[in-house]
């Protein structure tokens, strides 16, 4: 059981419903049949997805992640979750859908600039490239592919 969210964590939730990010979210798990349980600071999250797209280990969408692997893995790895949780409030930050246009556009801008998506992605630097599993010492990950295997 997680203890009851915080008011920022409330709040966030709260709009990530309204501006229909976290609808989404849910329809994006049931179409994959992914099944959601409640997590930390509101977040519903989903293990074992396998949607072919995003081939990243994890992604969010409103306040649902949604992650290739299972719960003991996702538990080994707290700091991945709280990059997650970022990018949860910045779908509330962006307003809900218009973060998908300005995520692709900030991964474009920083795959022209490194060869990698999300070395120069705002997104991902504020989420937290190493929280993530991005590798960054010396530039751009062997292969250009985040430090997880996905």
């Amino acid at each position: 059981m997680h203890p009851v969210p915080g008011r920022p964590a409330r709040l966030r939730a709260g709009w990530n419903a309204l501006n229909l990010s976290t609808p989404l979210g849910l329809a994006v798990a049931a179409a994959t049949r992914t099944r959601l349980v409640r997590g930390p600071e509101g977040l519903l999250l989903g293990f074992g997805y396998r949607g072919r797209l995003p081939r990243a280990a994890a992604f969010t969408v409103g306040n649902v992640v949604l992650f290739r692997a299972g719960p003991a893995e996702v538990a080994a790895r707290p700091r991945l979750l709280a990059h997650e949780a970022r990018h949860a409030s910045q779908w509330a930050a962006c307003l809900g859908l218009p973060f998908l246009p300005l995520y692709g556009a900030a991964a474009a801008w920083s795959l022209l600039r490194t060869g990698h998506p999300a070395l120069r992605n705002v997104f991902e630097v504020r989420a937290g490239l190493a929280d993530g599993g991005y590798r960054v010492p010396g530039g751009v990950p062997d292969g250009g592919a985040p430090a997880d295997p996905e």
